[in-house]
């Protein structure tokens, strides 16, 4: 059934002698008289470390393989119709005196009418090897004895080709069969080769399902014991210091610029950081602290259950006062020609104009810390924490007060005023022996008044109701811009200030959540009062004390002033704030606008280290308009917040305490 007739046996013996090879021959031909033909098929020259690396090959082990050439007319040259790389390489050598230009290329003659099919069977009737073949031959010839350095000169590659090549060779022998039979891809393959483990290997891509087989999957799977190098405490120990003790690492030969590098002993890393803390912390115990605490991370929470000690700030000296004039005025100066230059679009300008007020602002902010400190007493009782930041930078937080500490400081502050209040009331001497005028006289009717204003307060403080009602009608008067003809004036010396500036200091305050809030409440609580300075004063003293009350907190709100004209760790108003509990999330979010693009880089990339510090390092390349989108972006939803709005809580125990002190006192 399978036998061949006859029939085909004459067509096959038919179609053997219509078989015709074309006539060939091997020449030697001397390198001068051989040039590229226009008939070769490849019009793309190579590139030059292309044909250097070939040079260096050929130098080497010689040429492998003959030049296909046909001789020209005339005789003298022969043109190069398939291998014009080997031509270039062989040149350049010739050109570096390496072989002289006369040197014998063996060569293989065609007929020239078959030239340029010859040029094209040369470059397309050719299969390349596969990639594990490869992997495995350069394993071979380490295994016979080359070195690296020797077998990347052979290849013109570099030697670390050479050692990527030998990893992949030697992952699990199953991985390279499916990677052969494209069940595994190469990218897969290099992220396996991160460990040596054949079985860690396998478990780590076949354990695994469909979706998990990702190449970054697969390395985290492999290295998920070990620490990135790149991790904070390792750059706070130095990865050389760490090498030096003794640690293991792990590199990943395929990874791009410095990543890639894996630390495998984690016990030493925690023992080399705790050396390096510990000596720190005891440079920060000799400046006087009662108590130094050394950890490896804190959070904002973890030091928000500390009380902040106050510092004392000195009075500067002639120089510091001088240099301090002189960045205020200059700061002043670049803020005039940075609105200038924004709004003439000139963003180079602009840029270098912000970056100069940062370094001046550096410079003013380090100033006032220098004048800031902590006296004898405080360092006494507080102490300090020396930490690590998401960039492996030592942080020293000082002038920390415990919940007991900060209640004995208090204690302390307050025997030391009781004791000075009793001093200058022994001091004093009264005027009873004093002798009387017979006439009253303009100094004796000032004391007079004296004694009845201190009378009128009594019975003002012991009447609520009238108390409040008038504290509330001069700040109605003032806020809501009612009850100004007064028929009459009420014995008070009331100043209020109205807080008007805000808008001058930032131009998104009237839209802002708190602004709008604020002038709905003021519309409600002044829409039925009257103008008439007597009827509004009627009408406040019948209210009850709780509406009262209410109109009392919308006229003060709009007195409250804590603006600051310069950066400082210590803001105004702390304990207003945590009085009224305030959280300027639910107010404020830093945005591009509002915040992100009137700060430095180094500046953003901190903030980032705190709301997003896995996002860190990404963002260290980029472009500060890019930087800033993507600050934006990251912290939206995290809650943080600027220092300058960060008001360290108050422990419940000093709230109460207030409260009972005030509770005592107006009972007495």
């Amino acid at each position: 059934m399978n036998a061949i007739n006859h029939s085909e046996v004459q067509a096959i013996e038919t179609a053997n002698e219509d078989v015709v090879i074309p006539e060939q021959s091997n020449i030697v031909v001397p390198l001068s008289q051989l040039r590229v033909s226009k008939r070769n098929v490849r019009k793309i020259r190579s590139s030059g470390p292309s044909i250097e690396a070939l040079a260096a090959s050929i130098a080497r082990v010689g040429l492998l393989q003959n030049l296909t050439v046909v001789q020209a007319r005339g005789g003298k040259y022969y043109d190069v119709v398939a291998g014009g790389r080997r031509l270039a390489a062989l040149k350049q050598l010739a050109k570096a005196r390496r072989i002289p230009k006369e040197w014998a290329v063996p060569c293989m003659l065609v007929a020239s009418a078959d030239a340029r099919t010859v040029s094209l069977t040369e470059n397309v009737q050719r299969e390349a090897m596969h990639p594990a073949d490869q992997f495995e031959a350069f394993a071979a010839l380490v295994a016979e004895g080359q070195p690296i350095e020797d077998i990347a000169a052979d290849f013109g590659v570099t030697p670390l080709v050479v050692q990527r090549r030998l990893k992949l060779a030697n992952v699990s022998r199953r991985l390279l069969a499916d990677y052969r039979a494209d069940a595994v891809s190469l990218e897969q393959l290099m992220a396996l080769a991160i460990t040596d483990d054949h079985a860690a290997q396998e478990a780590a891509f076949y354990e695994a399902p469909e979706w998990q087989r990702q190449p970054h999957s697969l390395r985290a799977r492999l290295t998920e014991q070990d620490i990135d190098a790149g991790h904070a405490l390792v750059r706070f120990v130095g990865l050389d210091a760490y090498e030096a003790a003794g640690g293991g690492v792990r590199r990943d030969l395929f990874a791009q610029d410095d990543n890639g590098t894996y630390i495998t002993d984690t016990a030493l890393l925690d023992r080399l950081v705790k050396e390096k803390l510990d000596s720190h912390a005891a440079q920060v115990k000799s400046e006087g602290w009662a108590w130094v605490d050394a950890t490896p991370s804190m959070t904002h929470a973890d030091l928000h259950a500390f009380q902040r000690a106050p510092r004392e700030r000195r009075t500067p000296g002639k120089r510091e006062s001088a240099r301090i004039e002189k960045l205020e005025a200059r700061m002043q100066a670049i803020g005039e020609e940075l609105d200038a230059a924004l709004d003439s679009d000139d963003e180079e300008t602009a840029d270098a104009l912000q970056e100069e007020g940062d370094s001046l602002a550096a410079q003013l902010q380090d100033l006032e810390e220098r004048l800031l400190d902590y006296n004898h007493t405080i360092k006494a009782a507080a102490g300090a924490v020396v930490t690590i930041d998401w960039q492996g930078q030592v942080v020293i937080h000082r002038g920390l007060l415990r919940e007991a500490e900060a209640k004995a400081l208090r204690t302390l502050e307050r025997l030391q005023q009781g004791l000075t209040e009793e001093e200058s009331n022994g001091g004093d001497s009264g005027n009873d022996d004093q002798p009387k005028a017979a006439t009253i006289s303009d100094k004796l009717a000032q004391r007079l008044s004296a004694h009845r204003t201190a009378a009128l307060q009594i019975e003002l403080a012991r009447n609520p109701q009238a108390a409040l009602a008038a504290v509330v009608h001069g700040m109605v008067q003032t806020v809501l811009r009612v009850g100004r003809y007064p028929h009459y004036s009420l014995p008070l010396d009331m100043r209020l200030n109205v807080q008007n500036r805000l808008d001058s200091m930032a131009p998104d305050w009237p839209e802002s959540p708190a602004a709008v809030a604020l002038r709905e409440l003021q519309q409600a609580a002044g829409a039925d009062l009257p103008q008439d300075s007597a009827d509004l004063f009627a009408v406040l003293l019948a209210k009850p004390q709780d509406e009262l009350l209410q109109l009392l907190a919308v006229c003060a709100a709009a007195t409250v002033d804590a603006v600051i004209h310069r950066a400082s760790e210590h803001q105004p108003g702390e304990e207003l704030a945590q009085a009224v509990g305030l959280d300027m999330a639910a107010w404020w979010q830093p945005t591009a606008e509002g915040y992100f693009q009137h700060i430095s880089k180094a500046m953003i990339l901190d903030a980032v280290g705190e709301f997003a510090p896995d996002q860190a390092a990404r963002l260290e390349k980029l472009k500060k308009g890019d930087l800033v989108s993507e600050a934006e972006r990251l912290v939206a939803g995290t809650g943080w917040m600027p220092a300058i709005f960060r008001v360290d809580a108050l422990q419940e125990s000093d709230c109460d305490s207030g409260t009972d002190e005030i509770a005592n006192s107006l009972a007495a």
